[in-house]
């Protein structure tokens, strides 16, 4: 039986899920704070890839629980923002449902020992998704510039993104599994 390892990189992912529910209970009550727990687990997303690399701790762990800890932070936010009514419940089960399909594929496709990366449509559809939630969650604007509007259109191309990188995702899976 193999033991798990714990770097930093691994640590960070962890430090994300254990922000989860901070983030869920506060923001409610206190969107500010919400949000900039929100942004600090979002940080943990890209440095413990980066430290990752850099080096070279890259393990098995490491690539199955990154983007599970993704994907929880992401659901969280969308069924908060539900919760909230600030978006629909349609918008978010179909982008809930694509995380799960692709978590489950490049399990799936690990397990193989066939590592499918992130292509640019998901890391573009991861950028506007947090920085959708992030907007859909700021009370109030600039001017006339409303960051709800800015929010639900930015959460729109995301829905797209998520489509497309989802489907493109799937296509790669059954190319290299077959």
């Amino acid at each position: 039986m193999s033991t798990i390892r714990f770097n930093l990189p691994t640590i960070l992912t962890f430090s994300r899920i254990i922000l989860i529910p901070f983030f869920v209970l506060i923001t409610p009550k206190s969107p500010l704070l919400g949000i900039t727990i929100f942004i600090i687990a979002s940080a943990t997303d890209f440095l413990d890839g980066y430290l990752a690399r850099k080096s070279g701790q890259i393990t098995k762990f490491g690539i199955i629980l990154d983007p599970i800890a993704d994907k929880f932070l992401v659901i969280s936010a969308l069924i908060l923002l539900v919760d909230m009514v600030r978006l629909s419940a349609w918008v978010a089960i179909v982008i809930i449902v694509r995380e799960f399909v692709v978590t489950t594929l490049r399990v799936v496709a690990l397990s193989k020992n066939i590592v499918i990366p992130a292509e640019t449509g998901g890391k573009l559809k991861t950028a506007s998704q947090m920085t959708a939630i992030i907007l859909l969650l700021l009370p109030g604007g600039i001017g006339d510039l409303d960051f709800y509007d800015v929010g639900l259109v930015l959460m729109y191309i995301a829905l797209i993104l998520a489509l497309a990188s989802g489907v493109k995702y799937t296509i790669s899976f059954w190319r290299q599994t077959q």
